[in-house]
């Protein structure tokens, strides 16, 4: 049956970074790209566009009023993405034209919490071009706090493509079992990890969700090296005398519900990674453990989640 099966392209590729207007080019010509190949899902790395806040450890970003952290910080909000004015528009357009559905990172600078602080959100796209989801990273990790603001629940939510359920976490939320709980007691099969680059996040979490879940677990990275800073970027020098070479080295790859490999981590290779997903694989893992189906216990234990988009302030109009 053609709902059973479902091609997916991880797109491991390293953003224009801080440009977002560089960086949707190439995120639009690898959906174009991943569209040739008659891919039905196209996944993005965490923080994408415009990418990920790499100066903060490299140039003492924990230092209190300094004049490089706020002119790299307003550099950043400047490339941020505000999907209420349509910076994700052509991205839409073109999951419409080619039914393609998109999971993409993006640094989002929402309007409803103002429109000047940063959040990490992962941002569903349906094959007809509609923002289903926006899903802003719930804690953000340990430097990443210098520059990006904690989210919500308003985007733990799953999505039905073809046979399967999807959603989708942001890094290391991928180790908060309670959100990944919620995902699951969502019907979720097939589990979406996006981080910013490396094996040494993918190579054990993507298995190990796989087996806890028996879902499909797509994990994907970007890259970044040395060389992909900007000549225009604010402050560079200082940015550039503590980089190491590599920043991010891929380690993009899909686990089976199994938990065993169907793509092993990718390193230093950019461009699309396409696989077909079988549904009934799901079926076959679940006939032993279900984590939220028969292998539960809900009268012992339940998860209680609290979806409501946050607000500094409420209006009662008359």
């Amino acid at each position: 049956m053609k709902d059973q099966l479902l091609k997916v392209a991880l797109a491991q590729i390293s953003p224009v970074w801080l440009d977002k207007i560089g960086t949707l080019k190439k995120i639009e010509a690898s959906i174009k790209e991943a569209a040739a190949s008659s891919a039905e899902l196209i996944v993005f790395g965490e923080s994408l566009l415009p990418g990920y806040p790499f100066w903060v450890a490299l140039t003492d970003g924990a230092k209190f009023n300094s004049t490089i952290q706020k002119e790299i910080h307003a550099h950043y909000a400047q490339n941020a993405i505000v999907i209420e004015r349509g910076d994700l528009n052509t991205i839409c357009d073109l999951a419409a034209k080619y039914k393609i559905a998109v999971y993409i990172g993006i640094i989002e600078r929402p309007l409803d919490r103002g429109g000047h602080s940063l959040y990490a959100s992962l941002v569903y796209i349906n094959e007809m071009g509609e923002i289903k989801s926006v899903h802003r990273k719930l804690q953000p990790t340990y430097e990443e706090r210098l520059t990006w603001s904690p989210g919500d629940g308003n985007g733990l939510v799953v999505h039905s493509l073809k046979a399967f359920t999807v959603g989708g976490l942001n890094c290391w939320e991928n180790w908060m079992p309670l959100p990944r709980a919620a995902l699951y007691g969502q019907g979720e099969n097939l589990h979406i990890s996006v981080w910013p680059g490396s094996d040494y996040n993918t190579k054990d979490i993507t298995r190990f969700i796989a087996r806890e879940s028996r879902s499909f677990v797509i994990s994907v990275s970007s890259l970044m090296q040395k060389e992909n800073f900007p000549a225009d970027t604010p402050h560079l020098d200082q940015i550039l005398k503590n980089a190491p070479d590599i920043l991010g080295n891929g380690g993009s790859c899909i686990a089976g519900p199994d938990g065993e490999w169907i793509l092993e981590p990718v390193l230093h290779k950019e461009g699309l990674l396409i696989e077909t997903l079988d549904f009934n694989r799901v079926l076959q893992e679940r006939q032993n453990f279900d984590p939220v189906g028969h292998y539960s216990r809900p009268d012992v234990t339940q998860l209680h989640v609290n979806r409501e988009r946050q607000s500094t302030v409420r209006f009662d109009e008359e």
